[in-house]
């Protein structure tokens, strides 16, 4: 297939090659970018006149940006800009605050990656399987996602898969359970999550509903690798497949399967707690408003949020894990006095919350407290009901990344039920619940998507692990394995019940929250980062990883070193004593008990740290948490000032 025909093309400039080259021994322009440009130019007019275009004009960072490497598979799967902080004139073409087309680079979102991406998937898949392989595609909200969709759909039907395409802007979620509930060989969402507007996404699931990962995904990208361009040849019309919508019926059936979640349904009886909802323009308005009315609760949306626009014009962010995104909302619900906020991500696999405390204040949780709260709810309710007991609490468990808080660990080990820790990437906790289902004889699994939740329970009990709450710092929840991916929709639900118990009981979240903490000690947690962009940028962020992975810190902030753990230096093993794969991440455990770790992020242009600290249950709350904010705080301008010494 070819794009970008017809466009009014500017002219060619024939030096372009020599003036790439001379701006790489002038130093103006990386080796690796012109290699990457070597390889587009001649592939189209279109892509020749973009590039001649930056050239013509000096842009080296830009193209340095947008061709420093190739894409590869990250804790998400491809991302990254599909609009270039330079537009040139052929990109813009007849759009106008949005440009016409995605912009050209081996580092971009665009046709290229996208298709070549795609195609990869379904050479993998056709080594994999006997059958006529089929692949659900969704997308949000974000520029391009749509043509994107509609892209991967045509070229699987082109090259002989069929595709399920959603009707419209699908969560992330809802693309893993559709996965599962239609028996497909792989998954595909066209976005970027929380990313800025300019940038978006492919990420790619498997048949099991979860992230693709070893050794699929190496075999995947070397597909991909193979390819040399997007364009393809179809094939004949009988040997092609077929693109079918999904709609209402498939979005019914994921709602009913959210509605398992509860544990206590009866709570939501006349309490009709009022909450205020943003999607943030992203796809969440869809399944959460819906589901929240159906289960008893008023639901007031936020007007100006409920826009699918992919600008995202009314935050800087559209992150919930950011406070400043969720103020439209808290606003909101001051003027309609709600009970709380709920605010979810463009694909709405992250939920935030702001909750109204026991003096009536609206308070932001983090993801490590809301998640806390959950998986604290969910096990001691579970215990009550006798789902789970002294018999079987040996083959329950959580499982969390390494960087969520560790009350997760304290709550599981008070309950007497496993704790799992995974790499960050929600992907590897999909491994696990792959790896437990798969444990299930085959003589006693039967069609175990087609089971009730209490079914499936009762068999992983009995043969295999029960998976009783996952989740990761970054605000991404999952009470339940028929979605193999964090799930603001489901966490939505999670989080009804949990402020109908708070209401049985009299009190507030925070209380709650107090009450846990009184339980089991003050744990706390922050997260930073410093942001680096572009091609200059990621070479920063590798040399600041490859200083700490070279030189540890012996002692930080006044505190000895007891441990560093480089994660890409050496093996370490889970607590099931499963492999966990190498990363670019340092754990440093300190003397007085505070723990700091370090890592690049997978999806975006910077370096995240992660502070942990504790203290031992106080019967005054208040005081603790004031003395391990301030530990925190401390570590950090510690932190902040090693790093800018490291980086000179």
């Amino acid at each position: 297939m070819q794009f970008h025909m017809g466009l009014g093309l500017l002219p060619i400039m024939p030096d372009t090659k020599a003036l790439l080259e001379s701006a790489v021994s002038r130093g103006d322009l990386l080796e690796s970018s012109l290699e990457n440009i070597s390889k587009l130019l001649g592939t189209s007019d279109f892509t020749d006149g973009v590039i001649a275009e930056l050239v013509e004009n000096a842009e080296w960072n830009e193209l340095n940006d947008r061709f420093y490497k190739t894409m590869a598979f990250g804790t998400g799967g491809l991302r990254g800009r599909t609009i270039g902080k330079v537009v040139t004139s052929l990109e813009k073409g007849q759009g106008d605050s949005v440009p016409e087309f995605p912009c050209v680079g081996t580092a971009s979102m665009n046709y290229y990656n996208v298709g070549k991406a795609i195609q990869g998937m379904i050479l993998y898949l056709k080594q994999k399987v006997s059958h006529q392989p089929a692949i659900v595609i969704a997308h949000d909200t974000r520029h391009f996602s749509k043509a994107f969709a509609e892209y991967c759909a045509q070229v699987c039907a082109d090259l002989g898969c069929n595709a399920f395409l959603f009707e419209g802007p699908r969560s992330t979620p809802q693309l893993s359970y559709a996965v599962r509930a239609q028996n497909a060989d792989a998954g595909v969402v066209l976005t970027a999550s929380h990313n800025p507007p300019h940038d978006n996404g492919f990420k790619a699931y498997f048949s099991d509903g979860a992230q693709i990962v070893e050794p699929d995904a190496s075999g995947i990208i070397t597909e991909v690798n193979k390819l040399e361009t997007e364009v393809y040849t179809a094939l004949p019309e009988a040997e092609r497949g077929v693109i079918k919508t999904l709609g209402a019926e498939a979005d019914r059936a994921y709602m009913d399967k959210l509605k398992a979640v509860l544990l206590r349904p009866e709570l939501l009886d006349g309490r009709s707690a009022k909450v205020v909802y943003t999607n943030l323009h992203g796809t969440g308005g869809h399944i959460v408003c819906p589901l929240l009315r159906e289960l008893g609760f008023e639901v007031v949306t936020v007007p100006e949020q409920d826009d699918q626009n992919g600008a995202f014009p009314t935050v800087a962010s559209p992150n919930p894990e950011n406070a400043a995104a969720l103020a439209m909302g808290v606003d909101l619900a001051e003027e309609v006095q709600a009970d709380a906020v709920i605010g979810t991500d463009p694909d709405c696999d992250r939920m935030g919350v702001v909750v109204r405390n026991g003096s009536g204040e609206m308070q932001l949780l983090t993801g490590n407290q809301i998640g806390s709260l959950m998986a604290w709810y969910r096990v001691k309710t579970m215990f009550e009901q006798g789902k789970l007991n002294d018999a079987n609490r040996g083959r329950a468990c959580f499982v969390k990344t390494l960087v969520t808080t560790e009350l997760q660990k304290a709550i599981a080990d008070k309950y007497g039920i496993g704790i799992v820790n995974t790499l960050t990437g929600f992907k590897y906790i999909g491994e696990k619940l792959r790896k437990y289902e798969d444990a299930i004889p085959a003589d006693k699994k039967g069609d175990y998507r087609a089971l009730s939740e209490d079914e499936t329970r009762n068999i992983r009990l009995e043969y295999s692990k029960f998976f009783v709450f996952g989740g990761e710092e970054s605000y991404g929840y999952l009470g339940a394995d028929f979605v193999r991916d964090k799930d603001g929709n489901g966490s939505a639900v999670m989080f009804a019940e949990l402020v109908a118990y708070a209401m049985e009981q009299g009190c507030t979240l925070p209380d709650l929250l107090d009450r846990v903490f009184a339980e089991f000690g003050v744990y706390l947690e922050q997260g930073k980062s410093l942001v680096m962009e572009g091609a200059d940028g990621a070479a920063k962020i590798a040399a600041l990883v490859a200083s700490y992975a070279a030189n540890p810190p012996a002692e930080v902030d006044g505190s000895k070193v007891l441990a560093a753990k480089d994660y890409n230096a050496a093996d370490f093993y889970d607590e099931e004593g499963d492999l966990i794969p190498r990363a670019a991440m340092l754990m440093v455990e300190l003397a007085d008990g505070r723990r700091f770790a370090v890592r690049p992020s997978g999806t975006e242009p910077k370096i995240k740290y992660y502070l942990f600290g504790k203290n031992e249950p106080q019967a005054d709350v208040a005081a603790s948490k004031a003395t391990v904010t301030a530990t925190l705080e401390s570590l950090w301008t510690a932190l902040e000032a090693d790093a800018q010494k490291r980086m000179g």
